[in-house]
């Protein structure tokens, strides 16, 4: 279990800034990653971690000091070193007689040109596998928090350069391939596609795994109130485009409503003079109807 932080209280407005900003936002911008090594660490392991660290710059972190740390065993180690370089994402790499490291070839082995600095990529998912059991559906949301950028509502064309590819395969396998998209000249308006490796290449091996409780992965997947759409009643849309809204309006007392004063229903003054004459006779009636109910009261 992880140690209890201790809260902590700030003492300026500088300081209240710097935490408001590591709290939870409502809209959350790219994940950062941070790159470390283990007790052990084999050549291979650190060609890998130095092409994954420079797949996902400018949101990565490498730390090149070797730690002592059994990730199944004890979680608070990793914690704490993601919480003091805020990364939520964390990539170990390390190497033992027991669980050796998988065969790697790095970004060095391909004679390409690399990608531009911050591409979002083209994720590709095949095989049934990954819908098949819950680690290979916890396992796929991992690498879509790994590689996943800044949210944008349209990408162009010309902006699809770099695309990974995760192949799930029958002897549990799960093989990652990254190539450059080339778009090249047709004859039409839709450009040819041409993938050219440009590396890492990694064969992966799901080993052990510790998938967070029920009531974690609700906290963690819970939408704030701010963006759940509201759904609007009594407003619809029509294929063309057009809003259309109902509206439910009570029963109106159309004497009372306020017209326009024209000169020509002003009325006139033997009418003024009736209308007050009327009101006189009404108000001595009502005297009189409640001067006889008091002189009974009296007697």
């Amino acid at each position: 279990m992880s140690v209890l932080q201790r809260v902590v209280k700030p003492f300026t407005r500088k300081g209240k800034k710097v935490l408001m900003k590591r709290e939870p936002q409502i809209i959350e911008g790219p994940k950062k990653a941070v790159f470390f090594q283990g007790r052990k660490c084999s050549e291979k392991l650190r060609r890998l971690l130095k092409d994954m660290y420079d797949i996902k710059k400018p949101d990565s972190l490498m730390l090149n000091k070797k730690n002592d740390i059994t990730i199944f065993e004890n979680v608070t180690p990793v914690e704490n070193i993601c919480k003091k370089h805020e990364t939520p994402v964390f990539l170990m790499g390390s190497h033992s007689k027991k669980r050796p490291d998988n065969l790697v070839i790095g970004l060095r082995e391909f004679a390409a040109s690399k990608i531009s600095l911050g591409t979002k990529p083209v994720l590709i998912f095949n095989g049934l596998q990954w819908e098949q059991t819950d680690k290979m559906r916890h396992l796929k949301s991992i690498f879509i928090d790994f590689f996943h950028r800044e949210t944008v509502d349209a990408v162009r064309l010309q902006g699809i350069e770099h695309t990974i590819s995760l192949n799930a395969t029958s002897e549990g396998k799960i093989l990652l391939r990254s190539y450059k998209v080339l778009l090249k000249k047709s004859g039409c308006r839709t450009p040819r596609v041409e993938l050219e490796e440009i590396g890492p290449r990694v064969d992966f091996a799901l080993r052990r795994t510790r998938l967070p409780t029920e009531d974690l992965i609700k906290e963690a997947c819970r939408k704030p109130r701010e963006l759940k759409v509201i759904k609007k009643k009594n407003i619809s849309t029509d294929k063309l485009g057009t809003t259309h809204s109902t509206i439910h309006v009570g029963k109106q007392e159309i004497n009372k409503l306020q017209t326009r004063k024209m000169k020509g229903l002003k009325k006139t003054p033997v009418e003024k003079k009736a209308e007050r004459a009327a009101k006189k006779r009404s108000i001595k009636v009502n005297k009189e109807e409640i001067e006889p109910v008091k002189k009974q009261k009296r007697g």
